[in-house]
This record gives structure tokens, sequence and C-alpha cells, in this order.
């Protein structure tokens, strides 16, 4: 649409074009078409039309203020991939054409330490989430990937390997990220045994990815259904943790231990996997605290970790390093109309093992849902 001036209070004026996006007006409010502002790009900006977008428990956690920090309206997306359709005047890493993707962040501070490190996740003033943060340019809040474009400084715009399916390369930008990070900070390689619990978006990425690691990879499971897909997508051993025997098996036996469980579970079953310096880290985040006993650490020198995204430099390491390895999500692509459905069909655990929205769709009006 036409050009209009955005103005806010504590923002200058600033070209912006209203574009189609699907979002929500309030936490019990369905998604729906809206229409919103993307600034047109500045010096350093890339606008890139938006082709497939995965869709994060995040999205749903935020659309439906279960963290009580949304503003609305709600723009949801962060795992998002597309084509570059116009770049600013200094602009050196991109131009018109070029695939292109956009993770769980736009922006950060750029001087603090962390942000010179490259750990830009960790801005000591606070990184610019992709939807839902303060929009230092339009004044508002930041909107996301369910929509037809969006516009991003090219310090935060990642290249995609050609090798990819477009479509299956979404879920890399948060779970591909969020599970290569700490596979990587903690030296996992060859000649480690891996555990991993939890089969779902995130797990079956750390499968893929510690796999190709060099490590040998074990599945912690609550369902026998999960079996023969876990070593389907590389497990070399699966585990029904339920089965205290079963569990026996690995106890002080494992070097690391990627936790993806965001419901309530027994941290310490899994504590007690761990050698001697063995690590947990936990991905996961159950909505109430997890007790841990001292004895679970103390006597195998054993750490209780946490670990979110990876910095930009980093993320883009992760799709290079699933580029050279040919890895992608296993997915279930829709339609923007269907989001809805998708968010309770997510609630009950009923996808393998990520959606991602074909874009195409909100720019057809006449698409039904499924």
């Amino acid at each position: 649409m036409e050009a209009v001036k955005a103005t806010a209070e504590g923002a200058k004026a600033i070209n912006a074009t209203q574009v189609k996006a699907f979002g929500t007006e309030a936490a019990e409010a369905p998604l729906q078409e809206l229409n919103i502002n993307r600034r047109n790009p500045k010096p350093h900006d890339v606008a890139i039309e938006i082709l497939y977008c995965g869709v994060c428990h995040s999205d749903l956690h935020t659309a439906r203020n279960e963290w009580h920090s949304t503003i609305y309206p709600c723009v949801p997306g962060h795992e998002i991939v597309g084509k570059v359709v116009s770049v600013g005047n200094h602009v050196s890493k991109f131009k018109v054409g070029d695939l292109a993707a956009v993770g769980c962040m736009v922006d950060s501070c750029r001087e603090c330490q962390y942000c010179k490190e490259g750990l830009e996740q960790y801005c000591e003033e606070g990184n610019t989430g992709t939807y839902n943060s303060p929009d230092k340019h339009l004044g508002t809040q930041t909107h996301g990937g369910y929509s037809e474009s969006i516009v991003v400084d090219e310090a935060f715009v990642l290249r995609v390997p050609e090798n990819l399916d477009l479509a299956a390369t979404a879920p890399l930008l948060c779970a591909g990220i969020t599970t290569y990070s700490p596979l990587k900070h903690w030296h996992v390689g060859p000649g480690q045994k891996v555990g991993v619990v939890g089969l779902g978006g995130l797990g079956h990425m750390a499968v893929k990815i510690a796999k190709a690691m060099g490590a040998d990879v074990i599945v912690f499971t609550t369902s026998p259904s999960k079996v023969e897909d876990a070593k389907r997508l590389g497990a070399d051993d699966v585990v029904l943790s339920k089965d205290e025997e079963q569990m026996r098996r690995y106890a002080g036996k494992l070097h690391f231990v990627l936790d993806a469980v965001s419901a309530q579970h027994d941290i310490n079953a899994y504590l007690n996997l761990l050698r001697v310096d063995g690590s947990l880290a936990l991905v996961g985040a159950p909505e109430q605290p997890l007790p841990v006993a001292a004895f679970s650490l103390i006597p195998y020198r054993r750490s209780f970790a946490g670990s979110m995204i990876g910095g930009i430099a980093e993320t883009q390491e992760m799709l290079d390093f699933c580029g050279k390895h040919n890895i992608v999500s296993d997915i279930e692509m829709i339609n923007i109309q269907q989001i809805n459905e998708a968010y309770e069909r997510l609630l009950k655990g009923d996808v393998k093992y990520r959606f991602v929205i074909d874009m195409a769709s909100l720019k057809n009006e006449d698409t039904k849902q499924a």
C-alpha cells in the first residue's frame, strides 16, 4: 500500500508501508488477518518477502499472553525464510533476489560486552526480538513473520544454504540454533554419549545435529510410539524414561544431556545419567521450578545449566553446518488460515515435528481452512 508517515512518542517520523499480516488483538482472541506497518528500507536495511515461517511454541505463549508481557496487536513468527526484494544503499552483504533468513532477533545495542563478543542474545540492554519488542524505528512494537514481508538491518539477516529445502529450513532459525548452541558450547563430538530428553520440535533437531557432530545419541521419551521415529532420525538408542530398568543402563554414563521438555518432570532422573564432569543443559521451559537434589550434582561434579538461542555469527555457523550435513526440520506445511487449529494441535503435541506456514496463502484471500 501507499507509504505512510509513522510517528510515536520517542521515535522520529519515518516512511512506512502497510502490509498484510496475521495476528491477534487480545489474549483470548483468535489470530486473524490485519494490517501492520513496515518501515521503508533505510541505508543498512534489507527488505524480505517472506516465503515460509515456522510456528514455535513461543508464538503461542506470546499470542495468548501466557508470559504476561504481550503488547497487542501481536504478530508472532521468528523462524523466517524469504527472498530479498529491496536493499538500502549501504547494504553490502545482500542483493535483490538473494535468499535470506531472520531468526529470533532483529537488533541489539551492539555496544555492550556481550554484543561485541557476538553474544547478542545476551545483550545487556536486551536484544530486540523479532516480535513483541520495542521497535526503535517505528516507536511501536516489532511484528514477526506471520506477514507478507519484513525489513531488518543487514547485520541481523542470515544467508540460507541453497541446497536446503526452504520450508524445512525455517525452523532452524529457532529450534535449530536453540539446540546447536548448547551442543557446540559443551563441545559435543566423537567419543561422547549424549542424551536428548524429549522428541519434539527441539528434540528432533538435537538428535540430527548431535549425530552430525559425531556423538552417540540416546533419546529419552515417555512415548513408546516415538521409539522407531527416534531411530529414523538418527538415535543410536531409545530409552523409555518411565522404565527404571532402561534408565539404569545409562546411570553415570553420559557426557552431556540436552533437556528439551517444557512439562514438569523429574530433573534428577536425568542428572543421575551424567558421568563425572558431565553437564545437563535445559532448553525446555517448565512453568514451575524443577527441584534439584544436591546429591544429584555433588558426588560426580556434575553441572546443571540452561541455554537459549545463539548470536548472529553462531546462527550463521549453524545454518552452514546444516547445509554441509543436509539437515532440516521435519515439518508439516499449513496455510496461514489454519494457524488457530495448528495452535490447538501444538498444545496436544500433534505435529511431527514443526508446523511451517506457506506465506503465499496470506496473499490468497480465497484460501480455505483444511
